[in-house]
């Protein structure tokens, strides 16, 4: 895996990070066999968040004894100076270490953002724990185009996290922008949240497909798509590493899927859970997608019977709504997709 700077960090890490989202879902044990897949891939950039329940800890002790070859982002939502220097030390703890390199405020709103920079805010805690040697460098995460285009005029922003993909490329030209003045990009959501992988059917994985796009601009300096597995490590590297144009065929390809998934579309972020009713929203959307647009009726059908909770159980209380950075109409979606499954 080849070598890139994080912008003003100067941070040396590799091209593919390791998104830490996915870990949620495996044990201590299986996590621990993810590492070893990504130490063989050369893969040493890891971001995690304080939000992603387990997922810090599963990473400090997978790579316990080994801190020195990793390194290590993580974020927090919190917007006060104490908020903020409690989740620090929480971080420290969880990832077995003595500093972080990159600590980043989470997805903020424009209102957030200015509790995170005014008297008593978060970035009081992160300038001080920069300054007592436990965090390295300061960064963003986005997933509004004003809260990005904010984070550029700020000077202590040394990293921004944005989604792109193959069909979310709102964000270029302030991709851009992080190149010019020497920002480390981080590309989130390279596989728009599991909706660009392999569908049943399809001899071709569209994930390849995704990271290879990707790969073809510069001013990417880092793709972290979230990973479970040393098969999805392994793949995801493979495609990175492949930087050769891409054909007509792949170009046609993608037109393809961006008129199958439009923007209104679901990235199995779970930022909308917990429902109230115990709905698994992503999943319901996620076999959605395979019944209306790739036709797989039956095995769309198997799997959505399978949901302890249908779509049908939804009570419209849009509490749901209020969580989702896309700001999905998810009461309309849901109760579409109850319609099209019949309960």
């Amino acid at each position: 895996m080849k070598k890139v700077i994080l912008g003003k960090t100067g941070l040396q890490i590799s091209y593919m990070g390791f998104g830490g989202i996915p870990l949620q879902r495996v044990t201590q044990q299986e996590a621990k066999e993810v590492f070893k897949a990504l130490i063989e891939q050369g893969v040493n950039y890891l971001d995690t968040a304080r939000a992603y329940t387990v997922s810090e800890e599963w990473i400090g002790g997978a790579i316990e004894g080994m801190r020195d070859r990793f390194v290590l982002a993580t974020k927090s939502k919190q917007t006060t100076a104490a908020a903020m220097q409690a989740d620090i030390e929480t971080s420290l703890r969880n990832l077995r270490t003595s500093y972080i390199d990159l600590y980043q405020v989470h997805n903020p709103s424009m209102e957030d953002l200015a509790v995170v920079t005014g008297p008593g805010g978060a970035l009081e805690a992160l300038q001080q724990a920069k300054k007592e040697g436990k965090i390295g460098h300061i960064g963003l995460t986005a997933h509004s185009l004003e809260v990005f285009e904010k984070a550029l005029s700020l000077p202590w922003v040394e990293t921004i996290m944005f989604p792109y993909n193959l069909v979310e490329t709102q964000g270029e030209a302030l991709i851009h922008r992080c190149r010019e003045k020497n920002i480390g990009f981080i590309a989130m959501k390279p596989l728009a949240g599991g909706a660009l992988t392999r569908v049943p059917g399809e001899t071709e994985d569209r994930a390849v497909l995704a990271l290879r796009f990707l790969a073809q601009n510069p001013d990417v300096t880092v793709v972290i798509p979230g990973m479970y597995c040393k098969e999805e490590v392994e793949r995801n590297a493979a495609a990175l590493l492949d930087t050769a144009p891409l054909t007509d065929t792949e170009q046609e390809k993608i037109q393809q899927i961006r008129q199958e998934l439009g923007q209104n579309f679901c990235r199995r972020c779970n930022y909308c859970a917990p429902c109230t009713k115990g709905i698994s929203i992503p999943n319901v959307f996620l076999f959605e997608g395979y019944l209306t647009r790739y036709g797989l009726v039956n095995w769309a059908r198997e799997r959505y019977d399978s949901l302890a909770v249908k779509a049908g159980a939804c009570i419209g209380c849009g509490v749901c709504e209020t969580r989702c950075p896309y700001h999905l109409p998810i009461r309309k979606m849901m109760a579409k997709a109850a319609e099209e499954f019949g309960e």
